[in-house]
């Protein structure tokens, strides 16, 4: 018996009601103006895509500029062109590649770890803010759920990267 295909089934309500939630929350912290503000709050003077770049850097540093650009999503162009801004405002320098002195990797400078630091902070103490009439009990499920949520994405997407055996 095949499993039905995503398209086969009706979702519920739920479902829907959290992708609007999900698409509302995308659409508000990616705007350029809610952008501006949180750089301006933390005093980085950090355009979106650096921005992204350093925080993603701070999570498994330091790395290929391919590897960067795969993790990101975006065209390896597009992290290099960022990462010559990050190097000329002295957030990231490029070292050699232990494993291979040919290439190089990027790595975060004080200044970049102090830039990353400050936005999270500022990011923190904004979501505080606006959670702040929310009880404890109800901020620990929502992480819980919230973490347990992208880690079925996650698995749901790695499984959509392997081919089927019929592919």
């Amino acid at each position: 018996m095949s499993t039905p295909s995503p398209s086969d089934v009706t979702p519920s309500p739920e479902v829907v009601e959290i992708e609007r939630a999900l698409y509302r929350i995308t659409y508000l912290s990616s705007r350029a103006r809610q952008h501006e503000r949180l750089m301006a709050a933390a005093g980085v003077p950090l355009d979106r895509a650096g921005a992204a770049l350093l925080r993603k850097m701070a999570d498994a540093e330091p790395m290929r500029p391919g590897e960067l650009a795969a993790r990101l999503g975006v065209e390896a162009s597009h992290v290099t062109r960022t990462v010559q801004h990050l190097e000329r405002s002295g957030h990231v320098v490029r070292v050699p590649d232990p494993d291979d002195r040919r290439a190089q990797r990027i790595e975060l400078t004080d200044a970049g770890r102090d830039a990353v630091a400050r936005i999270r902070e500022t990011g923190v103490r904004g979501m505080q803010a606006a959670l702040a009439a929310w009880s404890p009990q109800d901020l620990h499920t929502l992480a819980t759920l919230f973490h347990r949520m992208v880690d079925d994405f996650l698995a749901h997407s790695a499984g959509m990267d392997t081919p089927s055996p019929a592919d």
